[in-house]
């Protein structure tokens, strides 16, 4: 995943604000329009991350936080990790 993000493994970003609270939906969005530097359709498949590729908020497995509609808070840390190929 580093390589489709200019080999820039953390980014720390400041979202713009706006009316509606950021999801994780809406970073991926943003990241995709914003951070890619190539080949989007390995990090997103329609309105999600594509299979095989594991997202954690804070360490934890977003399933456990609903996945695309958990709103994003301030500090918050959001990886994705590619299971594939070994990562």
């Amino acid at each position: 995943i580093v390589l489709l993000f200019g080999k820039v493994k953390n980014h720390d970003l400041d979202l713009p604000t706006g009316e509606k609270p950021w999801t994780i939906k809406g970073l991926i969005e943003w990241l995709k329009l914003n951070k890619l530097t190539e080949r989007p359709e390995l990090f997103v498949q329609g309105d999600s991350v594509r299979p095989g590729i594991l997202v954690l908020i804070n360490e934890a497995d977003w399933e456990l936080y609903g996945e695309l509609t958990y709103e994003l808070k301030e500090n918050d840390t959001i990886m994705f990790i590619s299971t594939l190929h070994g990562g």
